[in-house]
C-alpha cells in the first residue's frame, strides 16, 4: 500500500474539502443539519452543525487511513490489483463530497430526490466494482469474504468470476431503477448480487470439500 502514498494523501485532502465549504457558509447553515433521509425523501436524522461540518469529513479520513492498515495486517498478504486499490481509495473522497453536497444543499434550502441520486451513485459504483471483482485475489480486505471463499483459493476465484458480471448487471439495474423511479428494482438487484454468489460459493464448497 506504501506505493499509493501520494494517492492516499490526495484522497485525504479531498475528503476534507467539505470543511472549507462548510466554513464559507457557516452563518447560513442551521444549528441542526439534516444528515439522513427516509425512503419517502423526508429528513429523519439530524446532527449539530459542528459535527456535520467537521466530524463527517474527519470520519471519512479515518476510514481512508484504515485502508493501508487493513492491508498491512491482512493474514493472507494479498497482491492487490492496482485498479482495485485505486477504486477503493477514491471511493471514500467521492462519497465524502457526494454526501456533503446533499447535506449542505438541503441546509441551504435546496431539495433533492435523494433516492434518485443515491441509487444512481450506487448503481454506477457496483457496476464498476463488478468489472474488477474477477481480478480480486484472496484477502480479508477486499472481495466476497465468505468462510468458503477464504478457505479455498479455487472457490474464491470461481465465485468472483461469477459475481463480476452479476454485479455489473445488478449495478446497471440499480442505476436504471433511479431513472425509472422503480426503487423496488434496487432491492431485487441487491438481493441477486448478494445471494447468487453466496449460494454458488456454498454449493461449490459442499461439492468439493
Amino acid at each position: 500500500m506504501f506505493k499509493y502514498k501520494k494517492t492516499l494523501i490526495l484522497c485525504a485532502i479531498i475528503c476534507l474539502l467539505p470543511i472549507l465549504v462548510g466554513l464559507c457558509f457557516w452563518n447560513e447553515l442551521p444549528d441542526r443539519m439534516v444528515t439522513h433521509w427516509g425512503m419517502d425523501n423526508q429528513p429523519d436524522g439530524y446532527m449539530p452543525k459542528a459535527f456535520a461540518v467537521f466530524g463527517l469529513p474527519l470520519f471519512m479520513v479515518g476510514i481512508l487511513l484504515l485502508c493501508p492498515l487493513a492491508s498491512k495486517i491482512d493474514p493472507k498478504k494479498p497482491k492487490y490489483h492496482d485498479k482495485m486499490v485505486l477504486l477503493m481509495l477514491w471511493f471514500i473522497p467521492v462519497l465524502s463530497v457526494f454526501f456533503s453536497a446533499f447535506t449542505y444543499g438541503w441546509a441551504l434550502g435546496f431539495e433533492f430526490d435523494i433516492g434518485f441520486w443515491v441509487c444512481l451513485f450506487l448503481g454506477i459504483l457496483f457496476a464498476v466494482i463488478g468489472n474488477y471483482l474477477p481480478k480480486c485475489t484472496p484477502s480479508f480486505t477486499m472481495g466476497i469474504k465468505l468462510p468458503w471463499t477464504l478457505s479455498d483459493d479455487e472457490n474464491w476465484r470461481r465465485t468472483h468470476r461469477l459475481a463480476g458480471p452479476i454485479w455489473v448487471i445488478g449495478g446497471l439495474a440499480i442505476a436504471l431503477s433511479s431513472l425509472l423511479r422503480a426503487y423496488w428494482l434496487t432491492g431485487v438487484a441487491l438481493a441477486a448480487m448478494l445471494l447468487i454468489p453466496t449460494l454458488y460459493s456454498y454449493i461449490y464448497y459442499k461439492k468439493h470439500r
